[in-house]
C-alpha cells in the first residue's frame, strides 16, 4: 500500500476542517474534493476529455451495475476501468451494497451475503463480501469499498445493530479476500441514526488500520439536520492520518458542514441528474433553464465560471437546446454543474490553506445560506 498516502497540509483553527493530498497510483487528489459519479464507467453525457477541465480528479464507478453489464471480465480484458473508459486519473468503485439493499423486494440477506434477481434478465445473483472484492479487483479502481449492509431510514435500533455488526464481520472477510496491493480498501462506518452504534463501529474499524474510512448509511432519507449530527459525531473518531469519505453527499451545505467536521471526499449524482432535467447550479442556487426568462438572455450562465459552457454559450442557447430536446443540453449543463461543485470544494480548500474557512463559509456552516 506504499502508493497510498494522505498528507494534511493545513488545518482550520476554529473547526476540524483540513486541506490535504490523497496520493494514489493514478495521481493525487487534493482534498476536500467533490468526486463525480460515473455509474456505468462513464459520467453521464460527459467524455473524459470534457471532464478534466471541470477540476475533477477522482471519479466513481458502480460495482453492482458494472457486474450486471458488461461484466467485470470484459472490463478486466480491456485492461481495467481506466483503460476501458479512457480516464487516466484516480478512480473509486463502491461495493454494490447500497444498490443491492435498495432492491428490498427482490433480495434475501443472510450471513453469507445477498441473493437477488437481476432486474435486467431475472437470473439469480449471489453477492458475498468475497464476491464483491473479486469483482472490484477485476475492475481495477484505485480505491475499493468494503461490502456493507446499509440499513434504511427509518429502521429500528435492533435492525441497525444487526446490520452494523454484520457490516464489521463482512469487512473482515473483505480484508481476507483482497489481494491487490495497488488498490486501497476503505471500510465503511454504519450505525444508522444511533450515535453510540456509530461510535462503536468507528472504533472497531479504526483498530484495523485501513488505508481510508467512509461514513455510509446517510442520505437514505434522513433530514439534513440528522445527517449533520451523524457526521459531526462520527468524523472525529476516524484516524487523522487517513482520508475520510462521506458517501452519497454533494449539496453545498452538507459538504461545507462535513468539511468543518473533518471530512475530505464527497460524491453525489446531483450535477448530472439535475442537468438531465434542465437545471443548473449557479453560485448556490438551482436554476430551471426551461423558464421563459432565459429565452432572450444572452449572458453566460455564470460569468465567473471558467467552464467550457459558461465561456462559450449563453443562457438563451441552453434554454433553446432544452426546449428543442437536444442532447447537447445535457452535456453542456453537466459540464457546468460538475465544475460548480468541484469549484465549491476547491474554494473551501483554498480558504483552509489561507486560514479563512470560517470567514468565507460562515453562512453555509450556520445554515443561513440557501441553495442546493
Amino acid at each position: 500500500m506504499t502508493d497510498f498516502t494522505y498528507t494534511c497540509e493545513a488545518r482550520c483553527r476554529h473547526t476540524q476542517a483540513r486541506a490535504g493530498v490523497f496520493t494514489t497510483p493514478h495521481g493525487p487528489v487534493q482534498t476536500p474534493r467533490f468526486m463525480p459519479v460515473g455509474t456505468l464507467a462513464n459520467v453521464k453525457t460527459v467524455t473524459p476529455e470534457q471532464l478534466k477541465p471541470t477540476g475533477a480528479q477522482m471519479v466513481l464507478a458502480n460495482t453492482y451495475h458494472l457486474h450486471l453489464q458488461p461484466g467485470e471480465e470484459i472490463v478486466a480484458a480491456a485492461g481495467g476501468l481506466h483503460q476501458f473508459m479512457g480516464w487516466d486519473g484516480p478512480m473509486l468503485t463502491d461495493s454494490g451494497g447500497f444498490q443491492v439493499f435498495s432492491l428490498s423486494e427482490m433480495r434475501t440477506i443472510s450471513e453469507q451475503g445477498v441473493k437477488f434477481r437481476s432486474p435486467k434478465d431475472g437470473r439469480q445473483i449471489n453477492i458475498t463480501p468475497e464476491e464483491s472484492i473479486r469483482i472490484q479487483n477485476q475492475l481495477g479502481a484505485d480505491v475499493i469499498m468494503a461490502f456493507d449492509e446499509c440499513p434504511p431510514y427509518p429502521a429500528s435500533r435492533e435492525a441497525v445493530v444487526v446490520a452494523t455488526d454484520r457490516t464489521y464481520r463482512w469487512l473482515q472477510r473483505c480484508i481476507a479476500a483482497h489481494d491487490r496491493q495497488d488498490q486501497a480498501l476503505f471500510g465503511i462506518v454504519q450505525g444508522g441514526v444511533y450515535l453510540d452504534l456509530r461510535s462503536e463501529a468507528a472504533a472497531a474499524l479504526r483498530d484495523l488500520d485501513l488505508p481510508g474510512y467512509a461514513i455510509g448509511g446517510v442520505s437514505v432519507g434522513e433530514p439534513p439536520a440528522l445527517i449533520e449530527k451523524i457526521v459531526q459525531a462520527t468524523t472525529p473518531l476516524l484516524p487523522l492520518d487517513k482520508p475520510r469519505y462521506l458517501m452519497g453527499v454533494g449539496t453545498y451545505r452538507e459538504m461545507a458542514q462535513a468539511i468543518a467536521a473533518g471530512m475530505d471526499l464527497f460524491d453525489c449524482v446531483i450535477p448530472t441528474r439535475l442537468a438531465r432535467h434542465g437545471s443548473a447550479l449557479v453560485q448556490g442556487d438551482r436554476w430551471n433553464l426551461k423558464n421563459a426568462r432565459f429565452r432572450q438572455d444572452f449572458t453566460p450562465l455564470d460569468a465567473t465560471c471558467p467552464c467550457y459552457t459558461c465561456q462559450t454559450f449563453s443562457r438563451a442557447y441552453l434554454c433553446h437546446l432544452i426546449h428543442a430536446h437536444e442532447l447537447l443540453a445535457f452535456t453542456l449543463i453537466s459540464i457546468h454543474n460538475i465544475t460548480e461543485l468541484v469549484r465549491f470544494t476547491q474554494t473551501i480548500r483554498a480558504a483552509i490553506l489561507n486560514d479563512r474557512f470560517v470567514d468565507e463559509f460562515g453562512p453555509w456552516l450556520s445554515g443561513k445560506a440557501t441553495g442546493p
